[in-house]
């Protein structure tokens, strides 16, 4: 008998909206197991999920205190998912994964040998059009919805590659493993990740009437800008050395290539400027 899928559920302080990602997934089916990691919480998000897997046997409640979202990927998916599952589906704990996109995923997944993960487009905000047409062009990955072949996950698990424990996110990194089939730049393919249109998901959508949304925003645009310079580095690993090379703190390697580093012009400056000065701290503490 085969092993179920994994769905992987990373959720930190998502008490108002992970009833609403849970009752997405296919609780009470037997061909998954899903497992939520509530990591570093502070709210009720663990408590909702407990109710939840009260009620559903194959709803698994990881409880850890780190909080870290690349952290919690490697503890989850790396370190406490058995060998051998024909495929693993990451989803965030915010998201609303639509009806029949964890089929079409796997679908997608079982009809092309080459690809080592599907990905999944948004479906609702300002912009989802934008992007949804950016993945297609670029077989893009976002980390709100995807699904790894379940070969792949074993072949980073025998190679030792793991994600930085402070990388932020995990979608830019883990498409890029994708691509080039855990090798160099040089084995880039863009088929490593098949965009599957028919799949979604949706979130909460940025609102402008809301001060909690704006606050929100900066601070979100504040982690992408160091998720530019995070991406820097990696590809500059990656290029040399190849993903085993991969430190477990990109923090280690900050003094190597802060004094390059500079602010992008226009919107991105002053975000920029706040992401390097966090960047600096982190590399002090390293």
């Amino acid at each position: 008998m085969s092993l179920p899928v994994a769905i992987v559920v990373l959720a930190h302080n998502e008490e108002r909206r992970i009833a609403r990602c849970l009752a997405s997934l296919p609780l009470g089916d037997p061909a998954f197991a899903i497992h939520v990691a509530v990591n570093g919480s502070g709210d009720g998000t663990a408590r909702i999920v407990a109710d939840h897997a009260a009620r559903h046997a194959n709803l698994t409640l990881h409880d850890w205190p780190e909080g870290g979202k690349a952290r919690s990927w490697n503890r989850m998916v790396l370190d406490t998912l058995p060998a051998g599952l024909p495929a693993v589906v990451l989803v965030d704990g915010d998201a609303e994964v639509a009806p029949g996109a964890i089929a079409a995923l796997l679908a997608a997944l079982g009809n092309d040998a080459r690809a080592n993960a599907a990905s999944a487009p948004p479906l609702n905000g300002r912009r989802a059009g934008h992007y949804r047409r950016l993945m297609i062009e670029t077989h893009g990955l976002f980390g709100d919805l995807y699904a790894l072949r379940g070969s792949f996950v074993d072949e980073m698990r025998a190679r030792g590659v793991r994600l930085p424990v402070d990388l932020v996110g995990d979608d830019g990194l883990v498409g890029a493993l994708a691509k080039t089939g855990l090798g160099p730049l040089s084995r880039w393919r863009e088929d490593g990740v098949r965009p599957v249109p028919e799949a979604g998901f949706r979130c909460e959508p940025f609102d402008p009437s809301d001060p909690a949304s704006w606050r929100m925003q900066y601070r979100r645009m504040i982690s992408y800008a160091v998720r530019h310079f995070q991406d820097r580095i990696i590809t500059a690993i990656l290029r040399s050395h190849g993903p085993a090379a991969l430190p477990e703190r990109l923090a280690s390697l900050y003094p190597s290539y802060l004094s390059g580093f500079r602010p992008r012009s226009g919107l991105w400056w002053w975000f920029d400027r706040q992401a390097l000065k966090r960047m600096s701290g982190a590399a002090l503490s390293a």
